[in-house]
């Protein structure tokens, strides 16, 4: 967007008119030194003098006021980085998470596919955070560690694919890992969100061991456990009602939160997945003062280049070396 540091400037560009008009009244009343030959002679040039050849000094003077009224170009408006949470998401990948008990518009899909859907919003809505991406089975891995960049973390999310770091849950080395970073990082609120739907069953380290370290680093801990608590599968002898989330450990997810002044939370569809995050949003909001900057490029050089082009080719107009050229000497000097 193109705008004016100083608009009020140019209310100088009529400014040579009233010197004009000053000179003019002071000629008219005879207020000045008349010479025998001179001053008709001055009369006479300036009776000849086209009214266009006077163009290139009004032009002058226009880019010398419009440079003085220092034009900018304002770019687009650029969030600066903010001081907000370091906010790590780990994400159980274990075989359980393949079970198809969720329903995505209108479809029935497994659980990992519905984090995807649900949490990808969730990583877009945290602006000022650093977020952080774990994820764990066998083991616990850091897929990418904390940034600002949640383009980023969502795109590593939607690469992501069940099985591959295991088969089974370590819950207790998913929270290890995350103190580890946070450890990395300036004191700030540290938050671990926490989505399994099992219980531990490999790792180094036990979850209540992880949490008790948690606590004492500052790691406030949300749990969520994913899962339908009904699905109907069919068997030889027709169908049946089945609880999918029987490995589903919620007294070890609810310690684990409490533990770390935290809160556990159940998702047992879609609906309820996307309501937990937006209860941790209020929980654990973001930094409403999210300051932004529109960055400014000087122009004021362009008009002054112009004027100052203009004045050398209208000096060099005036030697005698030009004026003796023919195609100047028809049209006559400036």
């Amino acid at each position: 967007m193109f705008t004016l540091a100083w608009p009020w400037l140019l209310l100088l560009l009529p400014l040579p008119l009233m010197f004009k008009g000053s000179g003019a009244q002071q000629h008219q009343t005879g207020g000045h030194l008349h010479l025998p030959g001179v001053a008709d002679v001055g009369a006479q040039v300036s009776q000849q003098r086209p009214q266009r050849r006077r163009l290139p000094y009004w032009l002058i003077w226009s880019l010398l006021v419009l440079s003085a009224a220092r034009p900018l170009w304002i770019g687009d408006a650029i969030e600066l980085p903010s001081k907000g949470r370091d906010l790590m998401l780990a994400i159980d990948l274990s075989g359980s998470m393949q079970i198809e008990d969720m329903v995505v518009e209108g479809k029935t899909v497994d659980r990992f596919t519905l984090v995807q859907a649900v949490m990808s919003d969730f990583i877009q809505r945290r602006k000022g955070d650093k977020l952080g991406l774990i994820l764990f089975a066998d083991h616990a891995y850091l897929q990418a560690p904390l940034t600002q960049d949640r383009r980023s973390i969502a795109q590593f999310l939607a690469e992501a694919q069940i099985g591959l770091v295991g088969k089974q849950t370590a819950i207790g080395e998913a929270i290890a890992l995350a103190v580890k970073r946070f450890d990395q990082q300036q004191q700030s609120n540290r938050v671990l969100i926490l989505l399994t739907d099992g219980s531990n069953n490999s790792g180094n380290i036990s979850p209540d061991q992880a949490a008790a370290i948690a606590a004492k680093r500052g790691v406030t801990i949300y749990t969520i456990g994913v899962g339908a608590e009904i699905m109907e599968r069919r068997t030889l002898f027709g169908n049946e009602r089945v609880n999918p989330s029987m490995d589903l450990d919620e007294a070890q997810l609810t310690a684990l939160a409490s533990a770390t002044n935290g809160r556990y939370f159940r998702a047992r569809n879609a609906t309820e997945l996307e309501q937990i995050y937006q209860m941790i949003d209020k929980l654990e909001p973001t930094n409403s003062d999210q300051l932004t900057y529109r960055p400014q490029s000087e122009l004021f050089y362009y008009p002054l280049s112009a004027a100052l082009l203009i004045s050398v080719l209208l000096i060099l107009w005036q030697l005698p070396l030009f004026q003796s050229l023919p195609w100047l000497r028809s049209r006559g000097a400036l």
